[in-house]
């Protein structure tokens, strides 16, 4: 597959992880948030699971990577489905998405602690916009100022455990398929997340199966499109185009967040929101090195260049 291709491809996924944000966000409104979503992750690691099986890619993970696949199931899926789940309840959808832009530059800065990496001037800078980003919209996402609102923390909290799980999921996806090990974590998290929900929400699944005709249509748009399909897309991409690369794409899923909040939630956008947006945007393009990366492209093309005309003249 040529790379524009995937491009499209990555664009087309972005849009159902922007709009998935205002699908959850559906979901729990109407029915109990942590039982929608074990049922919601355990559709999705089937959906995972029945693609690697048609494709014999499926094996049981060896000794070592049990550890690190629990780990990364409560830290980036549980943790993550769960405070997200519980904060879109509180908060709109509008923030959260533009809050979980926050996302790649928070792992960024969890690789700097963990892996004694000194961040650069631009690192430094980037987090510090992103940051002011997220500040802004917190504080002025309903147009006035407020203060901080619980499920925006949550949502937060959400999108830094699993940044922190992906310390781990690096680790187990240096021997297993990147693929795989998401279709077994989405299940680890979808099990524990249904015994948590039997102790939060006790008649949570009679509520669930009683809500479910309204919602039936976005949960699985979200459950197979979304968390299912689309962790797929993006492990693939990765593997054709570079993580760096496929990385850029995920500032789209903070606009389509935005976009998609205003369509299906009719919710307005604010000064505060177009403002945090491009800080943030800004943010995670600095402070995950992808303008570094650009930066020294260019120079390596403005080197190259000369030297490809002095071997032209002789």
């Amino acid at each position: 597959m040529n790379t524009m291709k995937i491009y499209l491809i990555l664009v087309v996924n972005m849009v159902f992880w922007g709009f998935n944000i205002s699908f959850v966000k559906i979901i729990v409104d109407r029915v109990p948030p942590v039982t929608a979503t074990s049922f919601r992750l355990f559709i999705a690691a089937v959906t995972v699971f029945l693609i690697l099986g048609l494709t014999r890619r499926v094996r049981f993970p060896h000794k070592n990577e049990w550890g690190y696949m629990f780990g990364g199931s409560l830290t980036s899926i549980v943790s993550h489905h769960f405070f997200l789940s519980i904060g879109l309840t509180q908060t709109s959808a509008m923030n959260a998405g533009l809050i979980l832009g926050m996302g790649p530059l928070i792992t960024v800065l969890l690789s700097f602690v963990f892996f004694k990496k000194k961040p650069t001037l631009i690192t430094a800078l980037g987090f510090i916009l992103g940051s002011a980003g997220v500040s802004l919209t917190v504080l002025f996402g309903s147009g006035k100022l407020q203060g901080i609102n619980l499920g925006d923390f949550e949502v937060f909290l959400s999108i830094f455990v699993q940044a922190f799980g992906f310390i781990l999921i690096n680790k187990a996806a240096k021997t297993m398929d990147s693929v795989l090990l998401t279709a077994y974590m989405l299940l680890i998290a979808s099990i524990f997340l249904f015994f948590v929900s039997l102790r939060m929400e006790p008649t949570g699944f009679t509520a669930f199966v009683k809500g479910f005709p309204s919602i039936w249509v976005i949960f699985f748009l979200s459950a197979v499109l979304s968390t299912g399909l689309g962790q797929m897309i993006y492990n693939y991409a990765i593997g054709q185009v570079g993580a760096a690369t496929a990385s850029i794409f995920l500032n789209l899923n903070t606009l389509f967040s935005v976009i998609g909040a205003a369509l299906f939630l009719q919710e307005a956008i604010k000064a505060a929101h177009f403002i945090g947006f491009v800080l943030i945007v800004t943010g995670v393009i600095m402070g995950s090195g992808t303008l570094e990366t650009f930066i020294r492209q260019q120079r390596k093309k403005k080197v190259q260049l000369p030297q490809s005309v002095k071997a032209s003249n002789h």
